[in-house]
């Protein structure tokens, strides 16, 4: 058993900032041809925000009256939670990489990215497509199976009551069958497939690349702690998912898990990629071994994930809960897993800080507004956190309405849709290649184009409005209007909480 030393104990303040890191591709290589995807525009990257007062005072925290805790509690939503399921399901087919199955329901999107190899010809096909690109980036996608896993584990039955339970197996199975091939042997992944300073260059479907992809592989000699770690976390917790479906396959995602977080324990340093890098990687170690834990109920794994926490995670206010930041996400599935009040005590004040009534940032029509690039996939990665924490008893009616009215904003409370193909007014311009493109139109053709997209990109949740619910539905405007696997995460398994609880109203 691996000791278990001074838990709970002081914790070293960290703290970190997710941005999408597109950069616009301004370079114009002589001899490319029309596909090449020009950015005659720039964008100010968001802000670093200021680091968190750790001997602030308490944040507001009243008390709810029993009829606010009864409407909260009982109320049944306008929005069609399933069929919002249902479509943020479509979203993640459509960004599929390899050879797609006979039962994919996307009629525009075909195989792609079949040549996808290793440095020794390892199979590297399949995995999804990040955003409105067509590179496979590692920490974004590990972390979006590991919370798309979260919510399967936790809200099963919302996804059969929405018609998608074996869709959504086979979604994050998609995720894992990738990285285990992308994990050869024990200390060699290979963490990212295309790359960006290439593959932004060019506006095409995937079906029809044919510009360059490199692999980058982590090795003994190349560290990367944090997509290890966060691809472990992703492995664990699909191992759990498959437990009783397919024993044997959970077995394979354990293993995996396993010798992954052995690599990023042991190799420690951050991956040195011009995108998605983090900052750190003690959160993703915590919550790699919080999910083991949760995948094997060993006391190792348990002390383990303890002692990460304690050194790395429990840290006073985390910017947000997204890709590159998971400190909160350990805490609360810590106190999901332990019940130790310990671990609910740093899950609060997170929560808290994004609540008006304690001065958060808000647009005036209720977005809790973090950043201008995407911030919807903030409020979503913070309203999952609320949800779950709400029903294992954390402010229950506070943080069940505060969720609930950010998800709403994003389905149409805020005067629009944020989700394609759903409720009114919702963005036909998304930045996003293959759906911009026809079988006859794309490059700068279809970019510059001031039509819808000819194809729907179902279920895709955009980056969101500016401070002041500003929205322009434009195709070129990336901060605004890109879509990314890892903004629909947060926001389908906040989704999938919200039915479950319409599906299972509590005894009052």
């Amino acid at each position: 058993m691996l000791p278990l030393i001074s838990i709970f104990t002081w914790c070293l303040f960290t703290s970190s900032v997710q941005t999408h890191s597109f950069q616009a591709a301004i370079d114009v290589r002589t001899g490319d041809d029309d596909a090449m995807e020009q950015y005659p525009w720039q964008f100010d990257s968001p802000p670093l925000p200021p680091p968190p007062d750790l001997e602030q005072s308490p944040l507001e925290e009243v008390e709810d009256s029993e009829e606010v805790k009864r409407n909260v509690q009982t109320r049944q939503s306008t929005y069609d939670y399933a069929e919002v399921l249902q479509k943020s399901m479509l979203f993640y087919e459509a960004q599929r990489s390899g050879k797609l199955p006979a039962n994919h329901r996307i009629s525009w999107r075909g195989d792609s990215g079949l040549y996808d190899k290793g440095e020794n010809d390892e199979d590297l096909t399949g995995g999804y497509y990040d955003a409105g690109d067509h590179v496979k980036f590692g920490l974004p996608m590990a972390y979006t199976i590991t919370v798309l896993t979260w919510g399967l584990i936790r809200y099963e039955d919302a996804y059969k009551a929405a018609g998608e339970l074996d869709n959504m197996y086979d979604a994050v199975k998609w995720g894992t069958d990738y990285f285990i091939k992308a994990h050869p042997s024990p200390n060699v992944f290979y963490a990212q497939v295309g790359s960006g300073a290439i593959d932004h260059k060019y506006w095409v479907r995937p079906e029809d690349m044919t510009m360059p992809r490199p692999t980058t592989k982590l090795d003994s000699s190349n560290c990367g702690s944090d997509i290890a770690a966060e691809t472990a976390a992703a492995l664990a917790a699909v191992s759990t998912a498959f437990k009783k479906r397919d024993p044997a396959y959970s077995a394979e995602c354990l293993k995996h898990a396993e010798e992954l977080f052995t690599f990023a324990d042991e190799c420690r340093g951050l991956f040195n990629g011009k995108y998605y890098h983090s900052d750190k990687y003690g959160d993703e170690l915590a919550w790699a071994a919080a999910w083991l834990y949760r995948a094997t109920s060993t006391n190792a794994w348990k002390n383990k994930a303890a002692q990460l926490w304690n050194k790395y995670a429990c840290n006073g206010i985390p910017y947000s809960f997204g890709w590159s930041t998971k400190n909160v996400g350990v805490s609360l599935l810590m106190f999901e897993l332990t019940g130790e009040k310990e671990y609910a005590k740093r899950v609060k004040p997170y929560v808290n800080a994004w609540l008006p009534e304690n001065g958060f940032d808000t647009t005036p029509k209720g977005l809790a507004f973090r950043s201008k690039w995407g911030p919807l996939r903030y409020a979503a990665g913070t309203a999952m956190i609320a949800l779950i924490a709400s029903e294992l008893g954390l402010r229950t009616p506070k943080y069940k309405e505060f969720a609930t009215q950010q998800i709403h904003y994003m389905l149409g409370d805020g005067g629009r849709s944020y989700v394609v193909g759903f409720g009114e007014n919702f963005p036909k311009s998304p930045h996003h290649r293959a759906s911009s493109c026809s079988d006859t139109i794309c490059g700068n053709a279809a970019l510059n184009s001031a039509d819808p997209n000819p194809n729907v990109l179902v279920g895709a949740l955009v980056g969101g409005p500016g401070e002041y619910d500003n929205y322009n539905d434009n195709r070129k405007d990336y901060v605004k209007n890109e879509v990314a696997c890892d903004y629909n995460a947060a926001f389908q398994t906040a989704v999938a909480a919200l039915l479950h609880m319409e599906l299972t109203p509590p005894t009052l």
